[in-house]
């Protein structure tokens, strides 16, 4: 299968480096946010207000905008929020900053077809001027593949041919792996050319092996799990890129919920997905994060304090202890 954003050698391309390495480098962590960011209790999104937050995170040096796919709410899901359509806020947020890179946490491979994700994926990496890193995720809700006429049962083998037909379509040279090929059929391309690479990244495990994931994508981005947990998870995925991808740099990457509290020596609590904090806890946290091994997280906020205020605290008191510029 060709791999889109890996050379020969299973390092990443020098143009996929742009964006890929602003967020998930070497021995260092970089800090990022995840749309749409909402006070504690707030289910409806102003999407002005979220365009403007996203515009101060840019501006305060954050490393990366994270946007989910949610294509149907239903009673029964925890999450009430209503979520944009991830290609229509990408692009928006593509011209509302000048950056910050923006990445899917995940676009739902399997509901999709590969090569609308594909035209998708060069679209906003245009837009973007090669700041786009394309997460790729299989859902995890069951009902949403008989909504959409798919059998949940067939989620592993989707989502690897669908990655191959994404992965050839962003490769060099582009390659469209069409559905049928009738007789007299035409060879398609697929444009606008960008002379940015897309890098895909794994959000998940998609139903994969994790050497699967090392061996095609650029990094795997996971849940937060409790510090042991991830540890062995984090080991886990060490043995599998030497395995699959000796030598090679393959990142790892966290998904955290936040509730920042306004006390900056509160100590660190457990939470669902993450921790109410200080920031001098969590400053804590994430330099134990990146001595075990995490690239990248990214916050997911929830607290009653007003969005900016928090925000502003991370860029001021936090992103310093991480970021070299």
């Amino acid at each position: 299968m060709q791999e889109s954003n890996l050379n020969t050698a299973g390092e990443l391309k020098d143009d996929a480096q742009t964006a890929a390495d602003r967020v998930f480098s070497n021995g260092a962590l970089s800090i990022g946010l995840t749309l749409p960011m909402l006070r504690a209790g707030t289910v409806v999104a102003d999407f002005d207000e979220q365009l403007a937050l996203a515009r101060l995170a840019d501006e305060r040096g954050f490393r990366a905008l994270w946007i989910r796919d949610v294509p149907l709410n239903s009673a029964d899901y925890p999450d009430p929020v209503g979520h944009l359509d991830p290609w229509v806020l990408l692009g928006a947020l593509a011209v509302n900053t000048r950056r910050i890179a923006l990445a899917s946490g995940a676009i739902v491979l399997t509901l999709r077809h590969p090569l609308h994700i594909a035209k998708a994926a060069v679209s906003v990496g245009s837009l973007s001027h090669g700041r786009f890193i394309l997460g790729l995720g299989s859902g995890d809700r069951p009902p949403e593949y008989a909504a959409f006429g798919r059998d949940s049962d067939e989620r592993r083998d989707l989502y690897r041919s669908h990655w191959e037909t994404v992965a050839a379509a962003l490769g060099e040279p582009p390659r469209v792996i069409p559905d049928r090929t009738p007789e007299g059929a035409p060879t398609f391309r697929l444009l606008p050319e960008s002379s940015h690479e897309v890098p895909l990244l794994a959000v998940g495990s998609g139903g994969q092996s994790v050497d699967w994931i090392a061996r095609h994508s650029l990094g795997w981005m996971t849940y937060h799990r409790e510090p042991d947990a991830q540890r062995a998870r984090y080991s886990m995925w060490r043995a599998a890129v030497e395995r699959a991808a000796p030598e090679a740099f393959r990142a790892f990457g966290v998904a955290m919920r936040l509730e920042l509290s306004s006390d900056p020596h509160e100590p660190a609590q457990a939470v669902s997905l993450g921790y109410r904090t200080g920031r001098h806890a969590l400053i804590d946290i994430l330099t134990e994060m990146r001595a075990g091994g995490t690239h990248h997280v990214t916050f997911n906020l929830s607290s009653a304090r007003p969005v900016a205020e928090v925000v502003n605290e991370l860029a001021d008191e936090v992103l310093p202890q991480f970021h070299r510029e």
